[in-house]
């Protein structure tokens, strides 16, 4: 499904109350049982009205639940009433009727041929379903690329999706002539529709059929697995890759690799994202860069015989550990972000041969946590992320105060005081809105509701508050001009960044259509992605609230926009006090404020805002009035020892603690070379990785 269809259904959905919702999701397999029901009286009895109606009823509830409900027909199939044995038993209930029907065993030898028919196409189904599993064994590649030239691997374009992925689609799409023809046949009593419709049907699945036995031709194969090995391993030999952003995660995770991709590929040198789920590789940002996706252990120790000397990790995973027995790189932990939460200074950093953090803050905070982690091997590095960021250049008077809301997530730990969405969010938009002189953006965390429900529900109603409230506003159209702008500046921008798949797409295709990139393509897409900013936000009406949970605008894009940001304790503040500007925290920890102050350092020159909301005017008037903003200094004062020195650029300190941890790779790689071992052997159940499954409608 693509990402509009997805978004409209949701959309849809939203706006019909849960309960019928629910009441909708009982009432399709309702239905089904009935059909079923109605089938087996009317073939019994036999009465042949009933028995086509009952056949009928049953076909439409089950285009409808393949149309409105997925997730239900997935938990039918796994009660094993999936779509096959739904649509076997319609047909033979169907056949039953027909020969009940019937007054003589002449009458009934009759319809031999015509089971047999029948039994055919099933026959052709399930040669065409093995078929298929055998073809995309063959498309499944041991390394999936992005940006890098793949033609000598005879990639090729996927099988329709009804062919080679949707079995309960094609089954239901190739059978429908044959049931349509037993309805006829019932109705007229005369076997020739029946004949006609299963003939019909048994060609479909002869085509079918001999569609996908010539993709597994030779002429028409892929390369195997062993040589897209040797073709990785030439390709590595060929590029001699210097650094590399290592990442694992989920499919919500990916923002932890993209906020890392313009500082590496502003880096000197040859970079390279190496990838471990086969998903990941699309859910990486516009890039140039190449990106290898290696899903088993045993063809990622390959890197071992390459020229990579260094690899960064912006994140923590159970699959990191793999990838760090290879001897030969050194690696450092990056991290996706610096807060004072016990997640910055998690016990697995001291896996790393090297941290890397912005400032002293950080330094002190692993030291404080002694967490195994020692200070020589911590690196200050600085933010080169934020370099970009404007300062602080004070409040428009007579314009409205822009107040960045960017909470973070509940996240595993289930302690109260990491999100404040859940306890204060409502209370502190509330306040904001009540002030006519504020306009609000709201940009929550994208794992908002990923572990606890009430921070999704929280977050669903302080987005309806929003909507009420710009309702409630006069409206000021945008300029015609401007919207033309910005839609102009949206079609150049997706044309960049997107590539067009086919729905029927699978990952050779995509590898096949994103080979190298255009030379200066990179540069073309910041150019483009800074036009599109500005005029987004020059095509907004300037007191409207805003409510931001796309990928576009980016946070530091809001972080220019705003006059003052309120947050969590999260690396969101240390990030926005690049900026200068004022920032307030809310405290849902139940620490008192003083005691709020000394355990999270990051809050040292914040505003703190309580559960209720009490505090936001005292906040918003230290922005419009000049001279009540009491901690200009401190604020001063933190970002120096939260991201390091203001003078030095962070872009520089980082390239050179790549260099430097490089030079220990190689002092490292001299002396592993010296030590005659045996090649370090990946396990068994660690190598394997399950065969592609069926879809949820098979």
């Amino acid at each position: 499904m693509d990402l509009d269809r997805a978004a409209r259904r949701a959309h849809i959905l939203r706006s019909v109350p849960s309960s019928l919702v629910r009441a909708g999701r009982l009432v399709l397999p309702a239905i089904l049982v009935a059909s079923f029901a109605g089938q087996v009286i009317g073939a019994l009895l036999p009465r042949v009205p009933l028995l086509i109606a009952a056949t009928a009823v049953g076909l439409a509830a089950e285009a409808a639940l393949h149309r409105w409900h997925r997730p239900m027909a997935s938990a039918l199939a796994r009660t094993r009433a999936d779509v096959t044995v739904r649509v076997v038993l319609r047909d033979l209930l169907l056949v039953a009727g027909l020969l009940a029907h019937q007054q003589s065993q002449d009458q009934r030898l009759a319809y031999l041929p015509l089971v047999l028919g029948l039994l055919t196409f099933y026959a052709l189904h399930f040669a065409c379903h093995a078929t298929a599993l055998v073809v995309r064994r063959s498309r499944t590649l041991p390394v999936l690329t992005r940006n890098i030239d793949t033609s000598g691997l005879r990639l090729t374009t996927a099988a329709p999706a009804l062919l080679s992925r949707r079995a309960g689609g094609r089954l239901r799409l190739f059978g429908f002539p044959a049931t349509a023809g037993l309805m006829a046949t019932a109705l007229v009593d005369s076997p020739t529709p029946a004949i006609v419709g299963v003939g019909l049907a048994v060609l479909a699945a002869l085509v079918g059929l001999v569609e996908l036995l010539t993709r597994l031709l030779p002429a028409r194969r892929p390369a195997g697995s062993e040589e897209v090995l040797d073709w990785f391993d030439g390709w590595l030999a060929e590029y001699q890759p210097t650094v590399a952003l290592y990442f694992s995660g989920g499919t919500s995770s990916a923002y932890q690799a993209n906020m890392w991709l313009d500082t590496l590929a502003r880096l000197d040198g040859r970079p390279l994202i190496v990838l471990r789920e086969r998903f990941m590789v699309q859910k990486i940002g516009a890039t140039d860069l190449p990106i290898v996706c290696v899903p088993k252990v045993a063809d990622l120790m390959r890197l071992e015989h390459s020229t990579l000397p260094v690899m960064l990790h912006p994140a923590n995973s159970g699959k990191t550990s793999q990838v760090l027995r290879i001897p030969t790189i050194k690696h450092a932990f990056v991290n996706h972000g610096e807060s004072d939460k016990l997640s910055s200074v998690n016990p697995y950093s001291k896996a790393y041969d090297e941290v890397w953090v912005a400032g002293p803050a950080a330094r002190d905070r692993y030291a404080q946590a002694e967490v195994g982690v020692e200070d020589k091997d911590i690196v200050e590095v600085g933010r080169p992320q934020l370099d970009g960021i404007r300062p602080y250049a004070g409040h428009s008077a007579g314009g409205p105060v822009t107040v960045l809301y960017a909470p973070t997530w509940e996240g595993w730990d289930g302690n109260p005081g990491n999100t404040s969405v859940i306890e204060a969010g409502e209370n502190l938009v509330r306040e904001l809105l009540a002030d006519p002189g504020v306009r609000l953006l709201y940009k929550p965390h994208p794992m908002t509701g990923s572990v606890d429900a009430r921070a999704g529900a929280a977050n669903t109603r302080i987005q309806e508050m929003i909507r009420a409230a710009v309702a409630g506003q006069t409206a000021v159209p945008p300029e015609p001009a401007a919207a033309a702008e910005l839609e102009q500046a949206t079609a150049e921008l997706d044309l960049m960044v997107s590539t067009k798949f086919r729905r029927a797409a699978d990952d050779m295709e995509r590898m096949l259509l994103q080979t190298t990139p255009v030379p200066g393509r990179a540069g073309e897409v910041a150019a483009a992605t800074a036009r599109w900013e500005e005029r987004y936000w020059a095509s907004l009406p300037p007191v409207e609230h805003q409510i931001v949970t796309g990928s576009r605008p980016a946070l530091y894009s809001c972080f220019d926009q705003a006059d003052l940001l309120v947050s969590d304790v999260s690396s969101v503040v240390s990030d926005y006090l690049a900026s200068g500007k004022p920032y307030a925290v809310a405290n849902t920890s139940g620490l008192p404020e003083d005691v709020f102050r000394e355990t999270f350092p990051t809050v040292g020159a914040a505003t703190i805002l309580s559960p209720d909301g009490s505090g936001v005017a005292r906040l918003l008037d230290s922005v419009r009035r000049p001279g009540a903003d009491l901690l200009v200094g401190a604020r001063a004062a933190l970002r120096t020892r939260l991201l390091g020195p203001a003078g030095q650029p962070s872009l520089a300190r980082f390239d050179g603690a790549v260099k430097g941890l490089a030079e220990q790779a190689a002092q490292r790689a001299r002396i592993v070379g010296a030590i005659p071992s045996q090649a370090l052997a990946p396990t068994q159940e660690a190598t394997e990785e399950p065969l592609p499954t069926a879809s949820a409608d098979q």
